[in-house]
């Protein structure tokens, strides 16, 4: 990556041209995202809300939550990393998002070290210039504090590094890396649990790395390591109640009653829309077919990285010994780690896929849900390695006629994906924020409103209330009712006594939406003296006495 330089008595590292290319295109991507973040695209909602309310609690000391309120399996570590934010600044939406701009910069800064040794410097830089690319659906996912997703993936690099580090010999602390390395399983499990396949590979490449000093001190380490990660969870589920266990909840969760779709359909859905949304390579609402051809070939690259790291694994196996102990300290481990990483790369982006595509949710709502294969940018490496090799082999000129052919429409390929993905992006910012702009700044008219002229306890859907609470820190307390007027999704109950216990709750409903169709009909008559005023799309009520139809 670097090269030491001696300058004034003093040595100065000095990138190679691939790095110095590989930072530039990193800090396109982290300006690029800076901006948005900045102007708070993409948008909002009641769920990041509620993430950056536990953040608020976090930081005044009010609250230690384990998990997202309301739920027993989402860990809180985004609100953790906000709360010192939050707490100086105060509520505000680009502060909470900065530790995942952080987060996004530490994951390809991982992401280039982890595919310069396993692979070459040049693609490296590419691997790179792709992930600073960023349409809606890839930077919605890396940006907005939702959970899990931004921290788990540096958590992996980070894994399968100290793995590599491990067995070539590079890592002198050996017993702290592991130790670490426990934690980090510890802190992932605690965070998402969308992240087990990739946990489970990395573990695997871990046993293989070092398995005789797992027999001693370092296994311990490495348990202890995993139990103080994911001691949050542990103590929960210690005090939870029964059925009321992360477990019980996730399964609960995840196992829908009701028709199961044709695995046919949920393989669709996963390859031909999920796969394309989490690489970019489509806009948010949906890929045109001419965009799905990705993710037909993408089962075709697993199979084809898994057996060129087989290859590889075998060839270094098959090196005479002199040449072996020549390579340094890690001798023909060191030579055999990176074809071991690349198949866990490899086994945990087909893992997470079988997992996704057994889902009803991949043929019901595969738009909705294509979030959830974000994670498979951790294997772009070695789902990308077969077309480099075959592209840098036919421009070397070292193959057959065959070869030459394979190699040129792998290059193609390559190309297609970056000028695909480079297209989604720009046309995103040019032309993608400005409806993300407009619902933010209504949104921030009808906090201001409220704060300002009150009322400061009412009642409305999910979509809006954690949304307007945050954005008045809490000067506005906000109560969730489905669109028939009986109670919701009140993830902190708190704020839905609190606005039980008011005298003249208001209502705070989307211009001609049930709710507010179904509160017309409720009020009658005092309807139109009811509402005080129209801002920001949404109607505000404040009836002369309570309206609660669900008492």
């Amino acid at each position: 990556m670097s090269h030491p330089e001696q300058h004034r008595g003093r040595w100065r590292p000095r990138l190679d041209r691939p790095a110095l290319i590989a930072l530039l295109f990193g800090l396109a991507g982290v300006v690029y995202r800076l901006v948005l973040t900045l102007f708070t695209v993409p948008v909002s909602n009641s769920d990041e809300a509620t993430f950056g309310l536990a953040a608020l609690h976090i930081g005044q000391g009010r609250e230690r939550p384990v998990f997202l309120y309301g739920q027993h399996y989402m860990g809180m570590l985004e609100s953790y990393l906000a709360a010192p934010l939050v707490a100086v600044v105060g509520p505000s939406w680009p502060v909470l998002r900065l530790p995942m701009l952080a987060l996004y910069a530490i994951f390809l800064y991982l992401i280039h070290r982890l595919t310069r040794r396993l692979g070459t410097p040049w693609f490296a830089a590419f691997v790179v210039g792709l992930l600073a690319l960023g349409p809606e659906r890839v930077v919605r996912d890396q940006l907005t504090v939702v959970g899990g997703r931004p921290e788990v993936k540096p958590a992996v690099l980070l894994m399968l590094l100290i793995t590599v580090g491990l067995a070539a010999g590079t890592v002198h602390r050996r017993r702290l890396a592991i130790g670490l390395f426990g934690l980090l399983v510890g802190l992932a499990v605690w965070s998402d649990w969308l992240i087990l396949p990739y946990l489970a590979a990395a573990g695997l490449a871990l046993v293989w790395a070092v398995r005789r000093e797992l027999l001693g001190w370092s296994g311990l380490l490495l348990v202890a390591g995993v139990v103080v990660g994911v001691a949050p969870m542990i103590v929960d589920n210690l005090r939870a109640g029964p059925g009321e266990d992360s477990l019980s909840v996730f399964r609960a969760v995840s196992t829908k009653a009701g028709p199961q779709p044709p695995w046919s359909d949920r393989v669709r859905g996963g390859l031909l829309e999920g796969v394309p949304l989490a690489h970019g390579l489509c806009p948010v609402d949906g890929c045109g077919r001419w965009q799905q051809w990705f993710g037909v070939l993408y089962p075709v690259l697993l199979l084809a990285g898994a057996a060129l790291a087989v290859l590889a694994y075998r060839r270094a196996a098959a090196a005479p010994h002199g040449e072996r102990v020549g390579r340094g300290a890690g001798g023909l481990r060191g030579e055999r780690v990176g074809p071991v990483v690349q198949l866990a790369l490899i086994a945990g982006a087909a893992l997470t896929l079988l997992s996704y595509v057994r889902s009803p949710l991949a043929a019901t709502s595969p738009l909705d849900n294509a979030r959830y294969l974000s994670v498979l940018q951790l294997s772009l490496p070695a789902v990308l390695w077969p077309l480099w090799v075959a592209a840098l082999t036919a421009w070397r000129g070292t193959s057959s006629v065959l070869g030459r052919f394979t190699g040129a429409l792998s290059a193609a390929v390559l190309a297609a994906l970056t000028v695909t993905t480079l297209v989604i992006t720009v046309l995103f910012a040019a032309t993608g924020t400005a409806a993300s702009r407009t619902e933010e700044r209504q949104a921030r008219e009808l906090a201001a409103a409220l704060r300002a002229d009150g009322p400061h306890e009412v009642y409305g859907d999910y979509w809006t209330c954690n949304r307007l609470i945050f954005n008045t820190d809490e000067s506005v307390v906000c109560g969730v009712l489905n669109g028939n007027l009986s109670p919701g999704q009140n993830r902190y109950r708190p704020y839905w006594r609190q606005v039980g216990r008011a005298e003249r709750p208001g209502y705070v409903v989307e211009v001609d939406s049930p709710m507010d169709r179904r509160l017309r009909r409720l009020l009658a008559d005092r309807a139109d003296a009811a509402l005080v005023r129209e801002v920001g799309g949404y109607r505000v009520y404040h009836p002369d006495t309570p309206v609660r139809p669900w008492r």
